[in-house]
């Protein structure tokens, strides 16, 4: 560490040395702080998968599976003599659509085959019966990164359009297409990218959670369609006919009727095409694996592939990841840690409840409400208690290829999704394994979970004093609680419904501090680009509740150390990136770049100022009246 620098720079000069000496993997595009934890929990689960290979006589059934699973995707020899064929009969599929009607005959089995189609749907808790699955309506994604990249003189997206285009005409002469026609499919595929591209939200508007509940009856979602059976489409995948559709895009499905046509049939049968052939890469011969990463090594600046094991291990493992993260949960993370956690979790908590006491601008009826959210706030940490029901149907065939199985499994995951229209929604299923370094709160179930693998150094250790783990582990659970009440997590009530609980003076007064939020973070430059505040301005309003109220926590140690807390929470955030995935970043990332997060969010406390003797002239000071804090 660099003491000479935290008064100019506290990230620098916390994390200086490290980043000077750091070396990105080949395979990576960033490392640092969460992907270091990353790598060493994958090294340590493939290396105990390979293990189980030799000896799987302890293994339950499903961890069986897994191994099963993995040993298919390891088998390159095999998948290399297969080469394309695996993925002929999908490709042929798509080639023998006649038009619309051909397409309409057969909506449904292509939905639950996992077929391309313009348009998504999906199962999720209604956002005004929180306790109830709906059934959702969403636009696809686009090929480049995000709406912004369609616009006129972008300064990437030519370039990238090109390097998607050669690296598909590649994969279609390993899938044994004649040259021309793989031109003409591929141009054609990105023109009606193209058409869809002015009609879907961009990053920055997918931000905004408010935007998403727009219910609509039957009869007014199957009007966006006189080429589409939308009606029969649904009654055949829930078994019903719903009296509501939450789409979450209606601009997009304003437009569909305009977009999916006879007149366009061929762009959309190609686009279908190409959608297939570079979703399913990663599932057969090396020759297509390595072809299939072009793209998004061009995005994130990856120079290399992953190597052959690794991959094989990321499919396996993305696939059963709730029975591997049990796995994991179960043998790495001890019962003293789980207590030693769930303690501080309780003990952020009851700090929120103490500062919503003092909050000046939070009138007493609203902060009452606030306070029955937080006491109604579920808290997971560790690892589940019970794993999903749908991954004990995962059998993996050894007679048939890798694709096929896993073909197969997603199938079984799509059925069991529309299975659960209408039904009760499970507050306690995880939506992330527990090998997963993360964490998250989840605004329709009013719940916050840690998984087990986020749960060590440098966020948090047994052998850290409480001052780090609360700058560290402390600052990511407080994280948590504030996406309660942050622009997106005010909106919902402590069942998890969209429902406002604002008093209206509390809710303009809260969109105004928001708005700061927003200012102070809009247009600062970093990497040759510059931050969108109104994109990261959720994660702004999480880092900055969540680092005060882990401040106030440490505080109330009797071995606090100041100095100690704010230079951990500068540790955690370190990281290493190449400047094609730091450009990606700041345009579709919701949090701010980890830089920024380090150094801005301290320059709200005041006890920054005092730890480290800040100054007016010092490159880290704020003026008092441009510091934001909410929460």
């Amino acid at each position: 560490m660099d003491t000479s620098l935290i008064k100019e720079d506290f990230y620098e000069a916390v994390n200086g040395q490290w980043l000077k000496e750091a070396t990105i993997p080949a395979d990576k595009p960033a490392t640092g702080g969460f992907q270091d934890l990353v790598d060493q929990i994958d090294d340590l689960l493939l290396e105990e998968t390979e293990k189980f290979q030799l000896d799987p006589t302890k293994l339950n059934a499903a961890m069986q599976e897994y191994v099963n699973y993995f040993q298919l995707a390891s088998d390159y020899q095999t998948r290399d003599a297969q080469g394309a064929e695996p993925m002929k009969p999908l490709l042929q599929r798509v080639e023998a659509l006649q038009d619309l009607t051909d397409l309409n005959d057969q909506l449904a089995d292509w939905l639950l085959a996992g077929l391309p189609l313009p348009f998504g749907l999906d199962i999720d808790a209604d956002m005004k019966n929180a306790q109830r699955n709906a059934l959702f309506a969403a636009a696809p994604s686009l090929i480049l990164p995000d709406k912004t990249y369609y616009e006129p003189e972008h300064p990437q997206a030519e370039a990238l359009s090109e390097i998607f285009k050669q690296m598909t005409l590649q994969l279609f002469a390993l899938a044994d297409y004649d040259a021309a026609a793989a031109q003409t499919i591929t141009e054609d595929a990105l023109a009606f990218d193209r058409l869809l591209a002015p009609h879907v939200k961009s990053a920055e508007e997918n931000a905004d959670y408010s935007k998403m509940y727009n219910p609509q009856t039957l009869a007014e979602f199957t009007s966006h369609s006189h080429y589409l059976a939308f009606d029969q489409l649904i009654l055949a995948v829930i078994g019903a006919k719903p009296e509501k559709i939450i789409v979450t895009e209606p601009a997009y499905f304003a437009a569909f009727d305009q977009l999916v046509t006879p007149e366009n049939f061929t762009l959309l049968k190609h686009w279908m095409l190409v959608m297939t052939l570079n979703a399913l890469t990663g599932y057969l011969s090396e020759d297509f694996r390595q072809t299939g990463g072009i793209y998004s090594r061009a995005l994130s600046g990856a120079t290399e592939a992953r190597p052959k094991k690794k991959a094989a291990f990321y499919l396996a493992r993305g696939r059963f990841d709730q029975i591997v993260g049990d796995y994991y949960g179960q043998t790495y993370f001890g019962q003293k840690a789980k207590q030693d956690v769930t303690q501080m979790v309780e003990t952020m908590v009851d700090v929120y409840k103490q500062r919503l006491q003092t909050t000046s601008w939070l009138s007493e009826a609203t902060r009452q409400k606030a306070i029955v959210k937080l006491n109604t706030l579920g808290i997971q940490v560790g690892f589940p208690d019970e794993i999903p029901a749908i991954y004990h149907q995962f059998k993996v065939d050894p007679a048939k290829s890798l694709l096929e199985n896993a073909l197969h499994f997603s199938f079984l995951v799509r059925q069991d999704q529309f299975s659960k229209w209408d039904q009760p929604v499970d507050r306690n299923e995880w939506e992330m394994s527990a090998d997963t370094v993360n964490a998250y709160y989840h605004p329709f179930r009013n719940l916050i979970v840690f998984p087990a693998a986020i749960l060590q150094a440098p966020f948090y250790s047994l052998k850290q004093s409480s001052s780090q783990n609360y700058g560290g582990i402390g600052a990511v659970i407080a994280h948590e609680i504030s996406h309660a009440f942050d622009n997106n997590g005010a909106l919902f009530d402590e069942y998890g419904n969209l429902n406002n609980w604002w008093t209206e003076k509390d809710q303009a007064a809260f969109k105004q501090l928001a708005q700061d939020m927003v200012a102070e973070f809009d247009g600062l430059e970093i990497a040759g680009g510059t931050v969108n505040g109104k994109l990261t301005v959720s994660e702004n309003i999480a880092d900055a509740g969540g680092l005060s109220c882990a401040l106030e926590a440490a505080k109330r140690e009797s071995d606090v150390d100041l100095s100690a807390f704010f230079i951990n929470w500068a540790t955690i955030w370190r990281m290493k990136a190449r400047a094609e995935y730091t450009q990606l970043l700041l345009a579709v990332d919701v949090h701010a770049p980890n830089k920024l997060r380090a150094n801005v969010q301290v320059k709200n406390l005041a006890d920054f100022y005092e730890t480290f003797d800040i100054q007016p002239d010092d490159g880290m000071y704020l003026p008092p009246e441009s510091r934001v804090q909410i929460w």
